[in-house]
């Protein structure tokens, strides 16, 4: 190796780098470095033109592009391509000064051939692996070819598809810069990727082995399909073996030529059950030398595995951290809360703070250990039920578990309490001063810590709060408050089932809880109506309105004609509903009354749908359909055998049901309610700390949990690299999907629906929550805020929480991936009467804007008609 003070700069041996050195050699060039230190580990020799080569040369050469770049948005994707182009050009025609081109190439042995690869600084990090994004070349012979092809390397950061990624993540194009890896190739016998958690199913303890004749390209291109092996500890567990025609060598002069396997060879297996288990356990060292689950690339040569590639799997869900011994289950919190987005560490903690039971953290979600429950038969049959009946794919993902037979569980020394401790005590009057009660309690105990919590700051205020948590626990876990839950809960399974059983009648609850009193979540929607009531007669406030783009707008309102009237109704919805807003569970999301702009789309559609008055009509129309159809069915009964007793039973149990089952929403809501109480007096905090400088950002005190952030109140002091980390942490979260069940295998589960006869081949299966058929269009919406909906359309989302309701007053039905029988799209929509189906895996990517669709709310599937 040279040693003059250029070569120094430019170019780093594999055993001059650690991981120290990422921003000279990126994350492949350090991943290599590091893996060629792992004993028993046998890595090719090479080197990395680091990226001061990449700094001295391309910045200067492309001018004001980045610049151009930057103005970009990841859509405009013809100009992205032209401007990708032009770069790509630029650099590949660069020429290199003298000093530079002899640093690169005077580490290469003349006549060998190498492998030329792409390593960008942010390439192979535990958050983004970024593969395939950037160029490789192999079997490169010669000074010449060389050089060309780091200029290449270093162009493929430019490509279309690396801008356009770029863009999407928030990559600053000037801090992703580009080191090469130049390191000797090897001509292997096969070559292949081993992945040390099984790609499919996430399960960590499975290795997962793809195998192929030759250079890997074959596999990487999709021109062969290989074998797969599975091998869990010491033994293959799964074997597949694919039709190898094809397989990609090195060629003599450079470069790389495909040749035909010779037939006899084609169904052969690449790799013998003793190999694949020495590679296996080869992945392991690995994968325990950097501390998570790996994606290695890996050569056959003379017997002996060489490794050319180690990068993070970063597809992976998190497994919570536990120190309970042998297999757990995990199920999402998210998916029964209706939030399957991440949520920030102060977030987590609340919601730890506030439920009574233990729960773990795994990928900015909450998740609740049922192990004991799902090992004990009295536990399991207990949640199967009830998972059952709220959210089908859960139950199907834990049976699918169960029946497996390979996921061993040690039944508890004692059996689990009751799952639903409400059901077990002593049934309650159907008398609706219950809840009258209930509900009372709830708004003196919020009145109440309003008052109190004003003049509490600094350690005050967290004392106060960590004391106040336990009384939001004696509202929220009222003995009667459970009582009213299960009695409406049971009241709607028994009379789908005894309706179902006795007349044939499918989901008769749906329409018999419609306009039921008392439902905060539905009452939020139909007050909305009665805002647009008051901004309908001011057309100069409407033409505001549909300009306005930031939240000061109701300072400006006053100074129209109308526009005070105007205000004072939105304020005053505000002040009733203002806590709400989408994942409202975690407290740091911005709400309503912070951000009220995202209101005003609701609230013209409102205008331009209506007539005045329609939250009145819509409520008695209501009304009068469940009263309607309670009659219908007492008639249809008192002719039945038996009848009139089962008229009578189903009388009761109807007014029970439209007693209690409007309280479902509200615990949430006086919940809701106290974390904004609690937040704006937080934020005080966190404004002062701005103030004297020790938070950079009042919102970084989100990414502290609360007892770290009463440490930061007590000592005026802040560790900012853990609120930085925390918050790339948080960003790599947001892509990842959290399952259903989680073991703590890793094995991440979904479970799948039971199609049924009667449901057309072709249609989208889901859960049936709220009857009736509906056509119309499709309007997928991931975000409330882009929401753009008019009468008939039907909306397609991953879930909904309450702060959705005042769109369910314009849709005309409802399809979500996420919700059960009773969480909130599915009680909204019974309500309302929009027919409904939850559930549906992957809806908002099957389904496209703008298609018209069918949605069975009785049958449980949608179906794309156009």
């Amino acid at each position: 190796m040279a040693t003059s003070f250029a070569h120094g700069r430019y170019v780093l041996d594999f055993h001059e780098i650690d991981q120290d050195l990422v921003a000279a050699v990126g994350g492949k060039g350090a991943h290599l470095a590091e893996l060629s230190r792992i004993d028993g580990v046998d890595v090719p020799p090479g080197y990395c033109v680091t990226t001061d080569a990449f700094r001295h040369v391309v910045p200067a050469a492309l001018g004001d592009r980045l610049d151009r770049v930057d103005r970009l948005t990841p859509d405009d994707r013809d100009a992205i391509g032209a401007l990708s182009a032009e770069i790509r050009r630029v650099v590949e025609e660069v020429e290199l000064p003298q000093d530079l081109a002899d640093a690169i190439t005077a580490p290469l042995a003349e006549d060998a051939a190498y492998a030329v690869r792409s390593s960008a600084t942010a390439e192979d990090s535990p958050t983004a692996s970024f593969a395939g994004q950037h160029d490789t070349h192999l079997n490169v012979v010669g000074r010449a070819a060389v050089l060309a092809h780091v200029k290449s390397c270093w162009a493929s950061l430019f490509t279309e598809r690396a801008v356009v990624y770029r863009l999407r993540n928030g990559f600053d194009h000037r801090k992703v810069h580009m080191a090469v890896v130049v390191q000797r190739m090897v001509s292997p016998e096969a070559s292949g990727i081993l992945f040390t958690a099984d790609p499919v199913t996430s399960n960590r303890e499975v290795v997962s082995i793809d195998a192929g004749f030759g250079l890997g390209e074959a596999l990487v291109s999709g021109l062969v399909n290989p074998d797969v092996y599975r091998v869990r500890g010491d033994e293959v567990v799964g074997r597949t073996i694919g039709t190898k025609q094809v397989a990609i060598d090195a060629s003599p002069g450079g470069g790389t030529r495909q040749r035909d396997v010779d037939p006899d060879s084609r169904r052969r297996p690449v790799l013998s059950d003793e190999q694949a288990v020495a590679l296996a356990r080869l992945g392991r060292r690995i994968e325990a030398h950097f501390g998570r689950p790996q994606d290695v690339e890996w050569c056959l040569v003379d017997g002996g595995f060489r490794i050319v590639q180690s990068r993070p799997i970063t597809t992976l869900f998190p497994v919570p951290e536990t120190e309970q011994p042998g297999n757990r289950v995990y199920l999402s919190v998210g998916h029964q809360q209706m939030m399957t987005d991440p949520m920030t560490p102060l977030g987590l903690s609340f919601w730890q703070m506030t439920t009574p039971r233990p729960m773990s953290e795994a990928g900015g979600r909450l998740w609740v250990d049922v192990t004991e429950r799902l090992a004990s038969p009295t536990g399991r049959d207990q949640l199967l039920e009830v998972s059952g009946k709220s959210d089908p794919l859960t139950r199907d993902a834990l049976e699918t578990l169960l029946e497996r037979g390979d996921f061993t569980l040690t039944p508890p020394a004692e059996e689990p309490g009751d799952l639903l401790p409400g059901r077990a005590a002593t049934p309650i009057d159907t008398d609706p001063a219950i809840v009258a009660e209930l509900i009372e309690a709830t708004r003196a105990s919020l009145a109440a810590v309003r008052r109190e919590i004003r003049e509490k700051h600094g350690s005050e205020l967290f004392d106060f709060i960590r004391q106040d948590l336990r009384e939001l626990q004696r509202v929220l876990f009222d003995p009667r408050s459970f009582q009213v839950l299960m009695a409406g809960m049971d009241a709607t399974w028994w009379l789908n089932e005894r309706m179902h059983e006795w007349l044939g009648e499918e989901n008769a609850a749906d329409t018999l809880t419609l306009s039921v009193p008392d439902n905060v979540t539905s009452e939020m929607g139909l007050a909305l109506l009665d805002v647009a009531d008051v901004v309908r007669p001011h057309p100069e406030v409407v033409a505001f309105l549909r300009e306005v783009e930031d939240d000061g707008f109701l300072d400006r309102l006053p100074e129209l004609p109308g526009g005070p009237e105007a205000r004072d109704a939105i304020l005053a919805y505000l002040d009733e509903y203002g806590m709400r807003c989408v994942g409202e569970i975690d407290i740091t999301r911005p709400r309503w009354s912070e951000h009220p702009v995202t209101l005003v789309p609701a609230i013209l559609a409102n205008v331009d749908t209506f007539e005045p008055g329609e939250a009145r009509r819509r409520f008695e129309q209501g009304r009068q359909e469940a009263w309607k159809k309670e009659q219908e069915l007492l008639e249809r009964l008192r002719v039945l055998p038996d009848g009139e007793r089962k008229a009578e039973e189903t009388k009761s149990v109807i007014d029970r049901l439209r007693t209690f089952v409007g309280y479902r929403e509200y615990p949430k809501y006086g919940k809701v309610c106290r974390y904004f109480i609690y937040k704006q007096a937080l934020l005080e905090e966190a404004d002062r700390l701005v103030r004297e400088g020790v938070l950079g950002d009042r919102e970084d005190a989100f990414f502290l949990r609360f007892e770290e952030f009463h440490d930061v109140v007590r000592t005026g002091r802040v560790d900012d690299r853990l609120v930085r980390d925390r918050k790339e942490q948080f960003a790599a979260y947001l892509t990842l999907t959290p399952p259903r069940v989680l073991t703590s295998a890793g094995e991440a589960l979904n479970g799948s629906y039971r199609r049924s006869d009667d449901v057309p081949a072709e249609a989208l299966v889901g859960l049936p929550v709220s009857a009736g058929t509906v056509e119309g269009r499709a309007r997928v919406v991931l975000d409330i805020a882009d929401a753009d909906l008019e009468a008939g359309d039907i909306l397609v989302t991953t879930y909904t929480d309450p702060s959705w309701s005042p769109l369910f007053v314009v849709i005309k039905g409802l399809v979500t991936e996420v919700g059960g029988l009773m969480t909130h799209g599915a009680v909204v929509a019974r309500e309302y009467g929009l027919p409904a189906v939850v559930g549906v895996d992957h809806a908002t990517r099957l389904i496209r804007d703008g298609q018209r669709i069918r949605v069975s709310g009785a049958g449980g599937y949608v179906e794309i008609l156009s």
